[in-house]
């Protein structure tokens, strides 16, 4: 019994809140946040091309990482200082894509 719990428990996707940047917000239905299921942070971006077609190629290289000029944060921790798009996902999590700002 505790192992099918276990093992059911395990199949069991994270829900995630992802804030969405104004500029990417025409591919969300011009939703500001989105709520997902997702175990890392990759799971996430494919979880969100599933629900939004098109903006998997706004978020991302042709290879999957994450373009140069956009940020990923979950819970206010950078993901390059993490795991990447590797970087696991709980229960709970908030994860910000904030593009990045230059100027002088």
């Amino acid at each position: 019994m505790i192992a099918t719990v276990l093992s059911t428990f395990s199949l069991i996707s994270m829900a995630v809140k992802v804030l969405i940047p104004t500029p990417l917000q025409k591919f969300t239905e011009n939703n500001a946040t989105i709520e997902c299921s997702a175990s890392s942070v990759g799971d996430l971006i494919e979880s969100l091309e599933a629900s939004f077609p098109g903006i998997k190629a706004r978020l991302c290289l042709e290879d999957g990482t994450p373009r140069r000029f956009l940020n990923f944060y979950v819970n206010s921790e950078d993901i390059r200082f993490l795991d990447g798009t590797k970087t696991p996902l709980e229960d709970g999590d908030e994860v910000s894509i904030v593009p990045a700002v230059a100027g002088g």
